[in-house]
């Protein structure tokens, strides 16, 4: 294989511990929705933005404007769990040497996150001068696993998708490489087991990006 021209990073759990609890933030987001729907709702397995999205469109065929005020108290409900989180998170010690060491290569290192800035600026305040592309939340259109996320970050650092590696530590980081026809790596240093990949058979898999960067270089990637 040809050497990388990029690797774009997940944040969460790939570049940063940060104790996020998403089964919490669906039990407050179905609090919140009980009052809107007259019914507390259950969970679909859907992650917590759509799921919120979801039933947004559900009030919104009861009462527009009901729904349009769901959906506003519903995104502040996350951003205060998230900058809750990022207080309490950290960089991994990896972190900084492993985004050093793919500039050297001249290797494009970027992040795309399905966080905001502001939460991951609280971990990493100086995320825009160590990476090539930095792309939050607020600033994607469309967020992974949707591919537009990952084209929109090649596209600011001028890279193919078939020279690029997507690294994560969920499924849908894998997912979202695949349907952008770029390379794929997992990690684990999130709340994910090498066996939640499995079935998206990702090219690579390793307990963390440290790890990740030594697999590649033995593959002639860096």
């Amino acid at each position: 294989m040809a050497k990388l021209d990029a690797v774009i990073f997940d944040f969460d759990g790939t570049l940063a511990d940060v104790p996020l609890d998403f089964d919490l933030m669906k039990t407050r987001i179905a609090a919140l929705g009980e009052v809107f729907l007259g019914e507390r709702p259950v969970p679909d397995g859907k992650p917590a933005l759509e799921w919120l999205e979801e039933l947004v469109q559900r009030v919104m065929k009861l009462d527009e404007a009901e729904g349009k005020e769901f959906r506003s108290r519903g995104q502040l409900v996350i951003t205060a769990m998230e900058l809750d989180a990022a207080r309490d998170g950290a960089l991994f010690p990896f972190t900084r040497p492993a985004l050093d060491t793919l500039g050297r290569k001249g290797v494009a290192a970027g992040v795309i996150t399905r966080n905001i800035t502001a939460a991951v600026k609280v971990v990493f305040p100086d995320i825009e001068e160590c990476t090539r592309v930095f792309i939050p939340r607020e600033d994607a259109p469309l967020v992974k696993p949707d591919p537009a996320h990952l084209f929109q970050a090649l596209e600011k650092v001028g890279a193919d998708p078939g020279r690029s590696l997507m690294v994560g530590d969920h499924p849908m980081d894998v997912e979202t490489a695949k349907r952008a026809g770029a390379l794929s790596a997992a990690v684990t240093s999130g709340r994910m087991r090498p066996e939640d990949f499995a079935h998206l058979r990702p090219d690579f898999v390793a307990p963390d990006v440290e790890a990740l960067l030594i697999d590649l270089e033995k593959a002639g990637l860096l």
